[in-house]
This record gives structure tokens, sequence and C-alpha cells, in this order.
């Protein structure tokens, strides 16, 4: 389960990476105002909750599986938050905008069970 997770996070900081030198090179100029604001938002929570996979990961090996589940939650949440915005950046309809609150809801819950697990570990 912890190879898997470090994998995944791997994943998904190589495609923030990516997609954030995509939007540098071939999207400046093409992106403008709200547009380049979400998109440049989606790299950077893909990034950090990307690191925050791997935090998990590595903590589950010793406070159990509930962190690593937190980490599951972090790609929820990179899937609906960060994918939403980058729709939305690229052309998609503004009512996807509905969605992204679900994803920063799995943010701040896989957040808060590492904090739960951390606590109740003795």
């Amino acid at each position: 389960m912890n190879r898997l997770l470090i994998a995944a996070a791997s994943v998904v900081c190589l495609l923030a990476v990516a997609v954030g030198a995509f939007g540098v090179h071939m999207l400046q100029g093409v992106l403008q105002g709200k547009a380049l604001g979400w998109y440049q938002t989606a790299v950077q929570y893909q990034y950090y909750h990307g690191l925050g996979m791997f935090v998990s990961a590595v903590l589950s090996m010793q406070l159990g599986r509930s962190a690593s589940r937190a980490g599951w939650l972090m790609l929820a949440g990179i899937i609906i938050f960060c994918g939403s915005l980058y729709a939305m950046a690229l052309g998609a309809p503004r009512w996807l905008g509905a969605v992204t609150p679900i994803g920063g809801l799995c943010f701040l819950a896989a957040w808060a069970l590492l904090a739960i697990v951390a606590i109740r570990q003795e």
C-alpha cells in the first residue's frame, strides 16, 4: 500500500512539474486574468498535496493505515480540485467551479485525518 501511494505521489509531482512548465512555456499570453490564476493555483495545490501524499505514505509506516488514507484523500482532492481548475482555465464551462470545493474538502479532511492519527498515537 505504501509503495503504491509513493508511486502515485511521484506521478502527481511529476505531472505538477510538467503542467507548470507547459503553462509557463506554452500558455504564456494565452491565459489571462482569472484563467491564469486558476491554472497557477492548480499547479501549486497539486504539487503541495503531492508532497503531502509522500508524507502520508512515510507516516503510515509509523502511525498505521489511517495515515495512508489521508494520502489517498489528497489524491482525490488533486483530481477534483486541481482538475476542475485546470479544466476551467483551459476553457471548460464555469459551472465546473461548483465541483472545486469538494476537492478542497478532500484536502481539509486529509490534513485533519493526519492530525487525528498523530494525536491518537502514543
